[in-house]
C-alpha cells in the first residue's frame, strides 16, 4: 500500500517508490532516491518538520518536501 510520507508522520520504517514535485531534484541530491529505505525518527508537536533516518545519517523535511516523497 502506497502513500505519501506526509501521511505517515509516526515512526517507523519505509521505502521510497516514487519521488514527483517542485522538490523532486533537490531531495534525490540529498540521497532521497526509488527503492531506498527510510525511517521516520521523530515529529515536531505541531506534525512538521519530520526527520528521518537515510544512508545513515538524520534528515529533516518540511511538510512540502515530504508531499513529493510516496512510500510503501
Amino acid at each position: 500500500m502506497s502513500s505519501l510520507l506526509s501521511e505517515r508522520t509516526d515512526p517507523g520504517t519505509s521505502r521510497i517508490k516514487d519521488i514527483s514535485g517542485p522538490e523532486a531534484v533537490r531531495l534525490m541530491e540529498m540521497g532521497l532516491t526509488p527503492g531506498r529505505k527510510i525511517e521516520v525518527v521523530r515529529t515536531a508537536p505541531m506534525g512538521f518538520p519530520i526527520e528521518i533516518k537515510v544512508r545513515g545519517y538524520l534528515l529533516s523535511l518540511r511538510e512540502s518536501e515530504a508531499k513529493c516523497i510516496t512510500v510503501e
